[in-house]
């Protein structure tokens, strides 16, 4: 299994942090599976806020995913079908445990340079 970094914007990793989400939405998925994700908070946060790991990865059309997962989507559906317009596909990752971190943590501290568009992978 393998960890990711994923930019996130701050209002939606906050609620991933709290736990009021639990689906993090995505149009394309990692080809590896992943069982972790390390959470940047976009600006004007610019720093890593936690992890969460990944309980599985869900996927459908648009329609059929916000059904299965609105109850815990932590968005509005007008931002998902937003999110969504256009594409014949949706994903998502099931989120479990969630480890808020205490200190500070900057890209670097993880060897990366810039935020990734999507996400990257981690090495162990």
């Amino acid at each position: 299994m393998s960890k990711i970094l994923l930019s996130i914007k701050p209002e939606f990793a906050d609620k991933i942090i709290s736990g009021e989400k639990k689906f993090e939405y995505r149009t394309h998925v990692p080809s590896k599976p992943i069982n972790l994700i390390v959470i940047y908070s976009t600006s004007p946060v610019g720093r890593i806020i936690g992890e969460v790991e990944v309980i599985d990865v869900v996927s459908g059309s648009p329609s059929s995913l916000w059904e299965a997962t609105k109850m815990e989507s932590g968005i509005s559906r007008a931002t998902y079908r937003k999110y969504f317009k256009g594409r014949k596909r949706a994903y998502a990752f099931k989120l479990g445990q969630v480890n808020k971190y205490e200190r500070d943590v900057y890209l670097e501290n993880y060897g990366v340079t810039k935020a990734p568009q999507s996400f990257i992978y981690l090495s162990e």
